[in-house]
């Protein structure tokens, strides 16, 4: 490896822990999606014991799973194909060094691949223990005291929505985490034509991360819906 491939490659695992602590310790201070959705779990959960009937809420689970689960079969399928891809490398080389700036070694398209193989074996490991939360959560769902209960005090039953939330929110983190590799696997793969290539599409893909967790129309409109402001911050 060039110094530049050292330097874009450090400044990728530089810039993608940087940006997960900034944007974890962002959101305790101000709305993004992150902190705007537990504030609405939490409502939701105050909703749900309020309810005799609590199939809806189960549903809710098990489409949030289904989707975490589609994620976690194809990165196992990712992974496949790039395992394949390092004993395929010849036919790969070929095909980029025709591309301008393209030209590299086995050695070199290997620990590209490498690097990907190891983003993909994270994002595996963030959707399956979402999916894990998530089932935990189901079983506090199922163990939700009922509607009626008359032995239950408003303090207890908050308590236990509020907790019931915390997990879902963990799910939702690592969720978010696993889906966060795919954007950065997609900036690996600039790399495969030049460090410089590689450090502008992470830049990119922190810019875009950004703006959407912080910026976005989406959020404006879930805050609108209980016709939040942005500095107000529910207080955990």
């Amino acid at each position: 490896m060039t110094w530049l491939d050292i330097a874009s490659v450090s400044g990728f695992m530089i810039t993608w822990a940087g940006y997960t602590v900034f944007a974890r310790r962002k959101a305790k201070v101000t709305w993004s999606l992150s902190s705007s959705l537990q504030w609405y779990r939490v409502e939701w959960m105050l909703c749900m014991l309020q309810r005799d009937m609590r199939m809806p809420d189960a549903a809710i689970i098990g489409n949030l799973e289904r989707v975490i689960g589609f994620f976690a079969s194809t990165s196992i399928l990712i992974l496949a194909g790039l395992v394949t891809a390092l004993s395929a490398n010849k036919a790969a080389i070929e095909v980029l060094s025709s591309l301008p700036f393209g030209e590299q070694t086995a050695e070199q398209f290997e620990l590209k691949i490498l690097l990907l193989v190891l983003i993909f074996i994270f994002a595996f490991f963030n959707f399956t223990w979402s999916l894990r939360q998530y089932s935990f959560a189901n079983v506090l769902m199922g163990a939700a005291p009922p509607a009626d209960a008359d032995d239950i005090t408003e303090e207890e039953r908050r308590r236990f929505a509020i907790s019931t939330a915390k997990v879902i929110d963990q799910a939702g983190h690592s969720y978010n985490y696993g889906l966060r590799s795919y954007y950065f696997a997609m900036a690996v793969m600039g790399w495969f034509i030049h460090p410089v290539l590689f450090i502008a599409c992470y830049l990119m893909v922190v810019w875009v991360l950004y703006q959407r967790e912080f910026r976005s129309r989406t959020l404006q409109a879930i805050l609108a819906a209980k016709g939040r402001a942005m500095e107000q911050r529910w207080d955990k």
